[in-house]
């Protein structure tokens, strides 16, 4: 057993390799048992990712890694090194969760609708699992390549002329983002002499003149290819329509997408440029504030405009990105914490909103959402008197009333409504950011602002989630019953139990997020780690 815990850190990456390895040879006919297959894979990666987490809750206050994995026994200046702190194990975590959630409820119908769904998802769980722990920017690339792969495939699953024309822009997009990290690596490399990021973090300082001016312009492109991911204005407009015409499972599981590139913002800007870089310490920090800012008004607008429920869903993406970016960009701790905390509560919100569209929308005629809205907007159907002995109101099957509810709660989270998850972080994002007065420092402009698009993008989310809602649960069109199974019930609970789970262990959860984002603000713990030649383990 110790054997096998002393490589715990790469088989969440070997894993779902073998697992999509063994499905694409037993072939797409015997999909019960590619299903058992896969079911059995996602149990076992969420397993991992406990045991990784509470690895990684156990080494306290230090700032070092849980757990430096050297392949080969190279040292990590040279060879493949993976790394587990506590970000990693918990993005490890939320992606083990998003990948049984998506797949459990994919096996109602929609694997059946394309050609290896469940491969893909096994594989787009590998290039998630690498993009979380590897500890070069080299592999980084090759993570994210093998996770664009998949996610090709996932927007791609089930055809359709919608689906196309959506997955082709954004694999457009994707690919011209992964030259742009390959220039930014060969430009950082360069100057550096390394691609590993403990010891690019230790190299950054004593740069100077020209080298810094080249490493400062690879790490802007870079962080180009970043926020490209993370959706965030203006080079996030492929992300609504994408989102909305991917099957629902893959539009849950792809949630999580622009969070790696969140990821890696925090995980680089945060180790590269902290205040031990020398000249370059809070290198795009700026950028990072306003543009999150620019990202959340753009994401509100799409949020009101919208009559679609995918869409909705699509710009409530936008929403969160630019929240988590604009909080990164304060370069403060308690900012990051409350960030790390609303990024959790609002991938499970909107992976759950994904797959209760799905089924509140099932049997519904094509353009609904837009006929209810015009007749809405025009006052139509709204001053018939009720005849004599005509029944006042509509009868809710019971299933009509589990989604309503469901999608209250979905609601509530991503409108940051109390008593949910989705308050409490953002009431830990507002309090750092306004405590300076209790200092006797005057609060910036930028974090008036700040606080201003946090405040309206929640008005904003409820109005058109109670819109959409009363259209759709309440003002339907048609009187047909949903029928909807045990199988597609059971991932939207698990996600939105989580919620209430996190609202309910706040205290524990944010104690977590506060030592997380310390250790990211104070980095030389991380590099000490993965650069001491007696620390993890190896894979020789």
């Amino acid at each position: 057993m110790s054997g096998l815990m002393d490589h715990l850190a790469i088989l969440p990456i070997v894993l779902p390799l073998l697992a999509g390895a063994l499905m694409i040879m037993l072939g797409d006919q015997r999909r019960s048992l590619n299903g058992a297959i896969g079911l059995v894979s996602m149990a076992a990666m969420l397993v991992m990712a406990v045991l990784l987490l509470r690895q990684a809750d156990a080494v306290g206050g230090s700032g070092l890694p849980a757990a430096v994995y050297r392949l080969g026994d190279w040292p990590a200046s040279f060879g493949i090194v993976l790394v587990v702190d506590r970000l990693t194990a918990l993005m490890l975590l939320l992606a083990a969760i998003l990948g049984l959630a998506a797949l459990t409820f994919s096996l109602a119908r929609w694997h059946r609708i394309g050609a290896h769904f469940q491969p893909l998802v096994q594989f787009q769980l590998m290039g998630l699992n690498g993009a979380f722990l590897t500890g070069d920017l080299f592999n980084l690339f090759v993570f994210f390549e093998v996770m664009l792969a998949a996610s090709y495939g996932l927007a791609l699953h089930g055809s359709g002329a919608a689906r196309v024309r959506a997955g082709l822009h954004y694999i457009a997009i994707n690919l011209a983002a992964s030259l742009l990290f390959l220039i930014a690596a060969s430009l950082i490399y360069g100057v550096s002499g390394t691609l590993n990021m403990a010891d690019l973090a230790a190299r950054i300082p004593s740069l100077t003149g020209p080298d810094r001016m080249l490493l400062e312009v690879g790490a802007a492109i870079l962080g180009i290819v970043f926020l490209v991911k993370a959706g965030m204005w203006p080079l996030g407009f492929w992300l609504p329509g994408t989102y909305a015409a991917a099957s629902p499972p893959a539009a849950a599981l792809l949630s999580i997408l622009s969070k790696v590139g969140i990821y890696a913002v925090l995980r680089l800007w945060l180790l590269l440029f902290s205040g031990e870089a020398g000249e370059s310490a809070g290198f795009g920090g700026t950028w990072l504030l306003f543009g999150g800012i620019l990202t959340i008004g753009f994401g509100t607008f799409a949020v009101l405009a919208t009559q679609d429920m995918s869409r909705l869903a699509g710009a409530s993406v936008l929403v969160s990105s630019g929240t988590l970016l604009a909080a990164i960009g304060t370069g403060q701790v308690g900012v990051t914490s409350g960030a790390l905390m609303y990024m959790v509560s609002s991938v499970l919100a909107i992976a759950a909103f994904f797959l209760v569209i799905d089924l509140a929308e099932r049997g519904r005629e094509v353009g609904a959402d837009v006929l209810a809205v015009s007749l809405e907007a025009f006052g139509e159907g709204d001053d018939e008197e009720p005849t004599e002995g005509e029944e006042i109101g509509i009868a809710i099957p019971a299933t009509m009333a589990i989604l309503g509810i469901s999608f209250m709660a979905c609601a509530l989270l991503l409108a940051g409504l109390p008593p949910f998850s989705g308050f409490l972080a953002k009431f830990a994002i507002l309090s750092p950011l306004l405590g300076s007065s209790d200092a006797g420092r005057a609060v910036p402009t930028g974090t008036w602002v700040l606080v201003a698009a946090l405040i309206i993008s929640g008005l904003a989310t409820l109005v058109a989630m109670t819109r959409t809602g009363i259209n759709t649960f309440w003002g339907s069109l048609d009187d047909k019953h949903l029928r909807v199974r045990v199988i597609e019930l059971a991932p939207v609970a698990l996600l939105l139990s989580l919620c209430i789970g996190l609202t309910v262990l706040a205290g524990p959860a944010m104690r977590y997020m506060e030592s997380t984002a310390q250790a990211l603000h104070q980095p030389g713990g991380y590099v000490r780690g993965v650069l001491s030649p007696t620390n993890g383990g190896n894979g020789s």
